[in-house]
């Protein structure tokens, strides 16, 4: 008996919170905008941020998910200058990479790497015939490539220990490259003319699509040998990068401390000094992307509070307000029976009602502006169901945190007074 009756008063509360909102659309849509413009700003960013890394996961895990690379600088994000500890360190060598090859049985591919970038060098070009295409990154490598980096030829064959050898003027392109030169022929056995230099093409690598970062199909690969030959002053300013893969998956940090005693010892670091080389993971990065973008939410969850304190400052005005104003109604519920509880409920429903309504707005436009970046960006943003429960409770939380004091202050009025008041 006792829960029907609290059911039933409070089907009532609700019904009265409905009347009492009904009655002053304006009023009561002005109060709410705030919970709305807070609660669309955190679904909002939730969604691009998510979908954002995402995007990111799986572009680092296109490179291959057991990836361990070997480089001169430890891996981070974003510009600025490197420590100066960083820019005096020695660059690994592809004397390091063979040692590598040798001496740690775990690792089933290493492939050195030396980079060109198109934004360091503006004359990176392929030529054939009449048709120019632009690479962003000329790489001079090893047959050990495509293993190591999860990327393999579609067409042709890939570089072999005999063109690094006997450093072959031989090239293998990136698939749009290849597009963009070959539209209607056969690439292979044709010569390109990269930055002056003649290269028979002998491979085309398989379409691997863009990533956040760049396009791996606009890569264009030489045996090192010749790389090293003809662009000299990469060698000297930047040594390699040394790219590596576990014979089993889980081997993974099996290789880390493999490649990682082996350098240490060629580059005498002394036990008790930390590493003077850096360790690139999939993981690694994704981590430290993860930490970047989860600064970037924090900001703008702590940005979207300030909307939602605001919300809950007006909807608390608003039942001062309302309790102001039907002083003679709660006069009136009290004299035929009302206890403080049933007052007490009243506004607090009314004001969860109005902070929840304002957080079903804000979920619903914050998805539908999830939806238009979705529809017009390359961005396939992603809204978490936590996020949209997290939305909905916070306001009606700040409904029933804003909404006590007034519901309070009703529920203390002496009857009485309440009914002369005019």
């Amino acid at each position: 008996m006792k829960l029907r009756d609290l059911t039933l008063a409070a089907r009532e509360n609700v019904r009265f919170a409905r009347i009492a909102i009904a009655s002053h659309k304006l009023r009561s849509s002005l109060t709410i905008l705030g919970i709305v413009i807070g609660v669309t700003t955190v679904i909002a960013m939730v969604s691009i941020i998510e979908g954002f890394n995402q995007s990111i996961v799986k572009s680092f895990q296109a490179f291959g998910a057991t990836l361990v690379q070997f480089q001169k600088n430890d891996p981070r994000f974003g510009p600025g200058e490197r420590p100066e500890s960083e820019r005096q360190r020695k660059n690994l060598t592809y004397e390091d990479a063979l040692a590598l090859e040798a001496q740690c049985p775990s690792m089933l591919a290493v492939s050195p790497e030396r980079y060109m970038f198109a934004e360091d060098n503006p004359s990176l070009e392929a030529v054939y015939g009449g048709d120019q295409a632009s690479p962003d990154m000329l790489i001079g490598t090893t047959e050990a490539y495509p293993i190591a980096n999860n990327h393999f030829v579609g067409e042709g064959r890939f570089l072999s220990d005999n063109d690094v050898r006997r450093s072959a003027a031989v090239t293998v392109i990136g698939h749009s490259i290849s597009e963009t030169l070959f539209p209607r022929t056969d690439p292979i056995g044709k010569s390109v003319t990269i930055m002056g230099r003649r290269y028979l093409v002998i491979g085309v690598m398989e379409k691997q699509g863009a990533t956040m970062f760049e396009s791996t199909d606009a890569h264009v690969y030489l045996p090192l040998t010749t790389f090293d030959s003809h662009f000299p002053e990469i060698k000297r300013q930047r040594g390699v990068n040394i790219a590596t893969v576990p014979k089993k998956p889980e081997w993974v940090n099996r290789i880390i401390e493999e490649g990682t005693t082996v350098l240490r010892a060629r580059r005498k670091v002394p036990f008790n000094k930390p590493n003077d080389f850096g360790i690139m993971t999939p993981d690694k990065l994704i981590g430290n992307f993860r930490a970047i973008t989860g600064g970037i939410t924090l900001a703008m969850i702590f940005i979207s509070s300030i909307a939602l304190l605001i919300g809950g400052v007006g909807v608390m005005n608003i039942m001062l307000v309302s309790v102001t104003e039907r002083t003679r109604e709660i006069g009136l519920r009290k004299a035929i029976g009302a206890v403080r509880r049933d007052i007490v409920q009243q506004f607090l429903i009314e004001a969860m009602t109005l902070s929840g309504i304002g957080g079903v707005i804000g979920v619903s436009l914050g998805l539908a502006i999830a939806a238009i970046v979705r529809a017009v960006s390359p961005l396939a943003t992603t809204t978490p169901l936590w996020s949209i429960i997290v939305g909905l409770v916070v306001s009606i939380s700040i409904g029933l945190f804003f909404g006590i004091y007034p519901a309070y202050k009703a529920a203390r009025l002496d009857p009485v007074e309440a009914l002369r008041y005019e």
